[in-house]
């Protein structure tokens, strides 16, 4: 574990501050869920938990599906990084850091869908572009995203690709909710 020098008290009521050059550069945000726990040297860890990263393997066979009956490449991701591709090389897509404008689509809280006027947006540095990305909502938080990728190989309508991010997403919120 990597010693900062930066000390803080329990307050009263047991709470501590995090430093906010640590939850920067740990893009930890005010709302931001974190699982606390204990190792056997007595050290308390904390960790950002995903919500959504708790379906990982649900959510990767989702996007295996939509990508084998519609060939769309698809990728689910958590508020920061990817964590389900298909149709994708998983080693480049798996855990990467989500670009700072695929964040921003993400915070905008509704469909988006890039056309002529766009610039395109890739999910991941160096990534293809985004085709549609629709934000996962729980419980009215932002919990991540599915967005569908252009590859070039879909030949799906695009109003049915829509349609079908949108389900994936709405699908995966409500998952999250039980």
């Amino acid at each position: 574990m990597k010693a900062t020098g930066i000390v803080r008290r329990i307050d009263d009521l047991g709470r501590v501050v995090i430093p906010k050059e640590i939850r920067r550069t740990m893009r930890i945000r005010e709302g931001d869920p974190l699982e606390i726990y204990t190792d056997r040297e007595g050290e308390v860890i904390f960790k950002k938990y995903s919500p959504i990263g708790e379906l990982a393997n649900f959510a990767a066979q989702y996007a295996e599906t939509l990508h084998k009956t519609c060939s769309l490449s698809v990728v689910i991701c958590d508020r920061d990084a990817v964590i389900a591709c298909a149709g994708l090389p998983k080693r480049e897509y798996t855990d990467r850091k989500l670009t700072p404008e695929a964040e921003d689509l993400m915070e905008a809280r509704q469909l988006w869908i890039s056309d002529e006027r766009n610039e395109d947006i890739a999910v991941i540095e160096g990534g293809m572009p985004i085709s549609c990305l629709m934000p996962i909502i729980t419980e009215g938080d932002i919990t991540g995203c599915v967005a569908s990728v252009r590859t070039g190989e879909s030949s799906v309508p695009r109003e049915m690709e829509t349609k079908l991010i949108q389900t994936a997403a709405g699908f995966l919120g409500k998952q999250l909710e039980n």
